[in-house]
């Protein structure tokens, strides 16, 4: 297939970048080459541009598909959709399972997504509106070209190259060892999809030309931060003890769930991690070990230099939790 892929430098975009190599696809990249420019040189054609003034670049080109892993406001995917409706024959959009307003147990692709506020700017980003502002680019593809387009709902994304620590830290806290804060129990229900799994699917699913709507991670079930931190400590090697700490006391300790401490969500949001994903296992998708995540994901941190993540508790943090929680439980 001849694919364009719009972005395809950071986390999810370059594993389809990858994959598609892998699997002997033609690639073109269309972003601004501000982000890891270095990456595919010689290996994909690469258009520089922005997708919001610059898509004239790619008139008069013809592709099987695009994927868009890079669309966050709806003014700018429509115009990507208009533009390129006639020179692609598909469109795959990678949105969020946080299109859905609520969240209730085993919900699916028929559940209604969420509306943007009256008094909200839908062309300015903004992470509160994150998940309306990705049904709105939805709508606005999907308008553009009906019945040809896959809409990823995506969960959590994990593996190498995710710059926001949300999975990452678990592998990287446990490879520490020693007693080690956690939320709740080891039942606590976890979703997440490795990016190079999801990439691969995605492509699967174009060559069987299969579109529509699906929600994409683990299915309901499959995952509990106990099996997480158990894998853990099989690909380090490392004597863990989990220490774990119920909601309320977290929640006094004003510990911030799901970036502060990932994966953790409080009692009113958890079913956001009980999400069906039937639908896309019946048409492919397979899930890696979590062996092997936890291990693809450990070797990639270790390589990388130090930086300021932008999620997990920092070792001190963590003492001063445990600490309070010790002193409360004597």
């Amino acid at each position: 297939m001849k694919l364009l892929i719009l972005g395809g430098t950071v986390f999810l975009g370059r594993h389809l970048v990858e994959q598609a190599l892998a699997a002997g696809h033609e690639v073109t990249l269309f972003n601004r080459g501000q982000t890891n420019p270095e990456l595919f040189e010689g290996q994909v054609e690469k258009i520089i541009g922005d997708r919001s003034r610059d898509l004239a670049n790619l008139a008069g080109r013809e592709f099987d598909a695009c994927i868009d892993p890079s669309g966050y406001l709806p003014g700018d995917v429509e115009k990507s959709a208009d533009a390129l409706k006639d020179c692609v024959n598909r469109y795959v959009f990678i949105s969020s399972i946080s299109v859905y307003p609520d969240f209730t147990t085993d919900m699916d692709e028929s559940a209604p997504t969420a509306e943007l506020p009256p008094d909200a700017d839908p062309e300015t980003y903004d992470i509160a509106h994150y998940g309306p502002l990705k049904a709105l680019c939805e709508q606005a593809i999907e308008k553009a070209m009906p019945g040809r387009v896959l809409h990823v709902r995506s969960g959590l994304i994990v593996g190498p190259y995710d710059p926001t620590n949300r999975f990452t830290y678990w592998p990287a806290r446990i490879a520490r060892g020693g007693d080690m804060l956690a939320p709740q129990g080891p039942e606590f229900p976890v979703q997440i999809i490795h990016a190079a799994d999801q990439a691969r699917w995605i492509l699967q699913m174009l060559q069987t030309d299969q579109m529509g709507i699906f929600n994409v991670t683990s299915d309901n079930g499959t995952y509990t931060l106990g099996d997480v931190i158990a894998a853990g400590c099989r690909v380090t090697g490392a004597e863990v003890n989990p220490i774990w700490v119920p909601t309320g006391f977290l929640l006094e300790q004003k510990v911030a769930p799901w970036m502060e401490l990932p994966l953790w969500l409080p009692d009113d949001m958890l079913d956001m991690s009980r999400v069906n994903a039937g639908k896309a296992y019946a048409a492919g998708l397979t899930l890696q070990p979590l062996d092997d995540t936890i291990r693809s994901t450990l070797d990639w941190y270790q390589q990388e230099p130090e930086r300021d993540w932008p999620a997990g508790l920092a070792a001190e943090r963590e003492q001063a939790v445990l600490t309070a929680w010790r002193n409360q439980t004597r």
